[in-house]
């Protein structure tokens, strides 16, 4: 098994990386590091820090430096999901290249909690209320891990790590959650992100039971982007159904509000016009929907 460890030098990376052979036993290793030049000199320290990591393991390294900024005002995109998007896209291409079989990502318990409320505030469904778990080749094997056990396991062998001074900054959503709204919810209830974990769980597994639902009923209210709304008011969950068929176009919950409430409402439909981020949704003559993306 050819494994690619995604290294940033922060805690959660090192010590994903000091203990990656056991968690992946009998793998090979190789190391992925992402240079976002968003924080200068401190950004290349990181680099340097997990070049000589590497040589002192002779374990293989491969690094990308991004203008992360000038793609995130091409793409109109946050610092953040540029960052994103330009990391797991070159992900995808080293395991194409080299053949590894997955990608580790240094996620743990605590990142998984804050990604929660963050999806939470932005209103994206159950699909954003699931946690993070594992995508296709990206795995999170200290998902589970709290972020308190990992400083503990760092700090009592002497082990390094380099600290992101932008962590401290109250501009990032998720900084603010970690800092100001997970402590109290720890003081609440000390178990709470056993507790959170569990409520992922159930939520990944109602979400999964609600998925088979609509991939049963698909095919007899959509057909090449054309949805039958006579079709669609007949099923038993039919806003639902909506939901997931208008999802790619990226409508906001206002459009898709008035969307529902037209189809609900037996008005004229033919002409109407619903446009999102991706895509646009279009009313018919014989009550139907057109979707088409961008």
């Amino acid at each position: 098994m050819k494994v690619l460890l995604a290294l940033s030098g922060g805690i959660d990376s090192m010590y994903m990386a000091e203990r990656a052979p056991e968690l992946f036993p009998g793998a090979s290793f190789a190391v992925a590091h992402c240079n976002f030049g968003l924080r200068g000199e401190e950004s290349d320290g990181d680099e340097a820090f997990v070049r000589d990591w590497c040589g002192q393991k002779s374990i293989p390294i491969f690094v990308k430096r991004f203008d992360t900024a000038d793609f995130a005002k091409s793409g109109g995109l946050s610092i953040e999901m540029a960052a994103r998007e330009l990391r797991y896209r070159w992900f995808e291409e080293l395991c194409a290249q080299n053949g590894f079989d997955c990608v580790a990502i240094a996620h743990n318990a605590d990142d998984n909690a804050e990604t929660f409320f963050i999806n939470l505030l932005r209103s994206t469904g159950t699909k954003g209320l699931r946690g993070m778990g594992n995508r296709g080749r990206i795995v999170r094997p200290i998902l589970r891990i709290p972020r308190s056990d990992i400083r503990k396991w760092m700090a009592e062998r002497g082990l390094r790590w380099r600290e992101d001074s932008t962590n401290t900054s109250s501009a990032y959503k998720r900084n603010r959650l970690r800092a100001e709204v997970i402590p109290v919810l720890k003081e609440m209830n000390p178990s709470f992100l056993d507790a959170m974990q569990r409520t992922m769980d159930h939520i990944c597994q109602v979400d999964d039971v609600a998925n088979d639902y609509f991939l049963s009923v698909r095919d007899s209210v959509c057909r090449d982007g054309v949805v039958s709304v006579k079709n669609l008011l007949a099923l038993k969950h039919p806003r639902y159904v909506l939901f997931r068929l208008v999802e790619p176009a990226g409508l906001t919950e206002t459009a898709l509000d008035n969307l529902w409430e037209l189809l609900t409402s037996g008005r004229h439909l033919a002409g109407k016009v619903f446009e999102g981020r991706h895509g646009v949704v279009t009313g018919k003559a014989g009550w139907k929907l057109v979707i088409s993306h961008k």
